[in-house]
């Protein structure tokens, strides 16, 4: 348990084959997973991908390949970033009227 886990990365062609192997093979996908030792959820999210997206699924480290893409990846971070901003802000709004003591008659 002390061993510290990676995460292992898989080229696009590795996830292309596996998911054509469960495309054409006689196998079934736990079969074809343990076979290739990777997780059966993990190999049923590349199947799914690839049925949806087929030439632009697993699009490599994630950098965007064109303006497009790279500009919807830079909108993504930003609303991230913005609503973590504003979760802080309401909380420590919560926590200032909570400080302010009670001037009641």
């Amino acid at each position: 348990m002390s061993q510290s886990m990676h995460r292992r990365k898989f080229s696009k062609q590795f996830k292309i084959d596996a998911v054509e192997l469960t495309l054409k093979e006689e196998k079934t996908v736990k079969e074809i997973a343990d076979d290739l030792g990777i997780r059966v959820a993990l190999l049923y999210r590349w199947r799914q991908n690839h049925l949806t997206a087929r030439e632009n699924a697993f699009p490599g480290t994630g950098h965007a390949k064109d303006a497009e893409s790279e500009r919807i990846r830079q909108l993504e971070r930003q609303l991230r970033l913005v609503t973590e901003e504003r979760e802080i802000l309401k909380n420590s709004g919560k926590l200032w009227i909570r400080s302010i003591p009670c001037q009641c008659s």
